[in-house]
């Protein structure tokens, strides 16, 4: 429920006590001719405490429809009582006056707070006007907790969506909007960051039927035929590698018994310590068993020998076979978010270096890789869903090959449109420094991975 209040015009009378009772019967009818005049809502008069005088006061408040019937009455009416008074009454009542102004009030439901919950500050409609809060104190439902948790990305005007055609679309557009103050109509950069980058490995690496293996019926185990059939493939795709790896000269011998696995291991790792003092590990395809020789560690960093001794590396090894490297995986996958957040101020650093005329902030840079990776994340996660929701579909493989290199073809074509965007050089410069971002980009991708690699061997 909604009212409009216009202004409220108080009169407040200080009088002498002797006079007190001719003023009461005075005031009543004055209230009741008020609320006659033109543009007069209601009025009603209180009783309040005595003055510092000790003079009875009395307040008439006037409830007026609009600052222009306000100027009329104060013109008029107000001042024509003024003036009766004195005549009438002379010193024995004096006047004060004062305008009260009111916004557009909202009721609030009689269950709710008339102050905030939050900041204590008095409610003027459903949110509080200082902190933002909404009035209502109490969960309704449980679509409303569910609303609440997820509603930048439920609600189909929500600022999630008023980012995403931009971000996709417009290269660069969300960091320069953002640079030059129009930051409301978008979702924070570094909460699209994160909402893009869940969906992605949401998306990438969700498997239903291994982390919701309850809820699907066991498969059925293979039978003889085909565990039979599979070690065949096996073997064979075995023997083609032999070959290959023979006709190279990395080991020796035109006739190898297949399922020799023995004598292959030790040719291998004889022609390994022909070419490398480094770490060899052989694994034994029978029994899972990890022998690693750890040669010459001399050339290695101090830190890597601390951390990765041969005894250590063979307890990995063996853990990580054991499961077929499930384990492993799964920790390389966590430690994956943290590297790309790792690379975003490594790559900021390498803009502040390519632009250091351009009198921005490093946390400006920041922002361009932050909008970026978000792109990135976003570009992926379309087409993988493409490529699944294909695969459901009749739809001509080749035209689907094509649309997803034509997607990824667009992504570095998309850091160079962005680049020109944001810091408006010409095309010659802007391509000399996207070819330097690239080389340090490709530099240090690589460097947070093998951080993520050596992480997550350390944990395993």
């Amino acid at each position: 429920m909604e009212r409009q209040s216009g202004p409220l015009h108080e009169l407040t009378f200080s009088v002498e006590r002797e006079r007190i009772s001719d003023f009461e019967r005075w005031l009543g009818p004055f209230c009741k001719a008020s609320k006659n005049e033109p543009g007069v809502i209601d009025c009603r008069a209180l009783e309040t405490s005595d003055d510092a005088a000790g003079k009875a006061t009395r307040t008439c408040q006037l409830h007026i429809a609009d600052d222009r019937a306000l100027d009329e009455l104060l013109d008029g009416f107000i001042a024509e009582t003024e003036a009766m008074l004195a005549q009438e009454f002379g010193a024995a009542v004096i006047v004060s006056n004062r305008t009260l102004r009111e916004d557009v009030v909202k009721d609030l439901p009689q269950v709710e707070s008339p102050d905030c919950l939050n900041c204590g500050n008095r409610l003027r409609g459903q949110y509080c006007g200082i902190c933002g809060q909404r009035a209502r104190n109490r969960l309704i439902s449980l679509w409303g907790l569910i609303s609440e948790a997820f509603g930048d990305i439920l609600e189909l005007d929500s600022r999630l969506w008023r980012t995403l055609i931009p971000l996709l679309l417009r290269p660069g557009r969300l960091t320069r909007d953002y640079l030059e103050g129009r930051r409301a109509r978008y979702m924070p950069p570094f909460r699209t960051y994160l909402v893009l980058s869940l969906i992605f490995f949401v998306v990438a690496f969700f498997d239903p039927r291994d982390d919701l293996g309850l809820l699907f019926e066991p498969e059925p185990e293979p039978t003889p035929e085909e565990i039979a059939e599979e070690d065949a493939e096996a073997a064979e795709a075995r023997q083609e590698i032999l070959d290959e790896l023979a006709e190279e000269g990395i080991i020796v011998g035109a006739n190898i018994p297949d399922g020799d696995a023995k004598p292959v291991a030790e040719q291998i790792a004889d022609a390994a310590d022909e070419r490398s003092s480094g770490f060899n590990i052989q694994i034994d395809d029978d029994t899972g068993a990890c022998n690693v020789d750890g040669g010459d560690l001399s050339d290695l960093p101090e830190w890597f020998k601390i951390r990765f001794t041969p005894e250590r590396l063979e307890r990995v090894c063996e853990r990580v076979t054991a499961d077929k490297g499930k384990t492993f995986l799964g920790l390389l996958l966590d430690n994956i978010p943290v590297a790309l957040i790792v690379l975003l101020p490594l790559m900021a650093l390498v803009l502040k270096v390519l632009y250091p005329l351009s009198r921005r902030y490093f946390v400006e840079h920041l922002l361009f890789f932050v909008h970026y990776h978000a792109f990135f994340f976003l570009i992926l996660t379309l087409e993988i869903a493409f490529a699944r929701i294909t695969t459901l579909l009749p739809f001509p493989e080749g035209l689907v090959t094509l649309a997803i290199v034509a997607a990824s073809f667009y992504i570095p074509v998309y850091l160079f449109m962005a680049m020109r965007h944001v810091y408006g050089q010409g095309r010659i410069l802007t391509f000399i420094k996207y070819i330097g971002l690239l080389v340090a980009y490709s530099l240090g991708a690589m460097l947070t991975m093998l951080g993520a690699v050596f992480f997550a061997l350390a944990a395993v």
